[in-house]
């Protein structure tokens, strides 16, 4: 089980990966800018038990079924956020109208344009072996070093009655990225 905290010094991140986990406003949108070719993979959205620490986040006693939307982040065809939602089964589609339809498009780009959204407090953690998600980033990945951690955020959104809750796990690659030059459109 990871252990969130609200304030990034409690993670001991370097300079680099602090960046990426205090970055305000949407993430999609800086991935976009720091690419020339920003996707996102979906690997899968369907009903599951959350994970322990989940369940008191989103509201629930203890872990429950929610729908679960699980995604890789790509930069430039470069994997570089393993991405991790969860809805309690409760919330209607009047809550999430579009957490259905989404397939490949992200997140990100339907919650921070919608004014019914409320964006709660960032929450970080490390994420070691033996974490679910880390197996499940592992697995999307094809395998990857053992004995690694990696630096996480999570974000709980409320919009009407119903919540959502983003894990975002940041991968060693997100680090070689660099901002790109803006596009001039004349």
């Amino acid at each position: 089980m990871a252990r969130w905290h609200r304030h990034p010094n409690a993670v001991n991140a370097d300079q680099a990966t602090r960046g990426w986990l205090t970055s305000p406003g949407s993430l999609t949108a800086k991935l976009i800018a720091h690419s020339t070719a920003f996707r996102v993979q979906r690997l899968h959205q369907t009903t599951a038990l959350c994970l322990p620490d989940e369940a008191h986040a989103i509201g629930l006693p203890r872990p429950g079924r929610v729908w679960e939307r699980e995604v890789l982040l790509r930069c430039d065809d470069v994997p570089v956020v393993f991405a991790h939602t969860v809805v309690p089964m409760s919330a209607t589609a009047a809550d999430w109208p579009l957490f259905s339809a989404l397939g490949e498009r992200s997140l990100g780009s339907t919650l921070f344009y919608d004014p019914l959204v409320a964006r709660g407090e960032l929450e970080f953690a490390r994420i070691r072996d033996g974490h679910p998600l880390m197996e499940r980033a592992r697995a999307a990945l094809g395998g990857g070093p053992a004995d690694t951690t990696l630096f996480a955020r999570r974000c709980l959104y409320r919009r009407k009655r119903g919540t959502l809750l983003v894990t975002e796990v940041f991968l060693p690659s997100v680090l070689a990225l660099v901002p790109q030059p803006r596009k001039n459109n004349r």
